[in-house]
């Protein structure tokens, strides 16, 4: 059976996604997550993965004041893997226009799959869709 190798962008949002939870659950400093020696990462894009883990703690206050008017219910109710998802998401859509918002929401969508609850995944895409849509509009002008 062929092993399914996912890019290295997409191994690391999966990487930064267990490293925001653990820093969410621990409240910890981010520079300090630690991952199990047994846990064998595949080849990840280091420059990127320190700048996802840097930035989003440091701006969670911005990602959270464009996330909390696309949500449900508020920021403390969502569950913590979807909310690592969310910011990892929003701060690409905000800061990195050189990722297609088409990739991010996939990518997004694929994480909360993943390691989200059942649904979640629907959950992500609306949210991420529309702050893409929004993104994308403001853009223009």
């Amino acid at each position: 059976m062929a092993k399914f190798s996912r890019g290295r962008r997409t191994e690391t949002r999966r990487a930064v996604l267990q490293a925001l939870y653990q820093w969410q659950i621990t409240k910890g400093n981010p520079d300090e997550v630690t991952f199990p020696e047994e846990w064998e990462f595949p080849p990840l894009d280091g420059d990127y993965f320190r700048e996802l883990l840097r930035e989003i703690p440091r701006c969670v206050d911005d990602l959270d004041a464009r996330l909390i008017p696309e949500l449900d219910r508020p920021m403390n109710q969502v569950n913590p893997v979807e909310r690592a998802v969310l910011w990892i998401g929003t701060y690409e859509l905000m800061f990195r226009s050189d990722v297609p918002w088409r990739v991010v929401v996939n990518e997004a969508v694929e994480l909360a799959k993943a390691f989200g609850a059942e649904q979640s995944h629907k959950y992500i895409n609306g949210v991420l869709d529309k702050i893409a849509t929004s993104t994308k509009t403001s853009s223009l002008t």
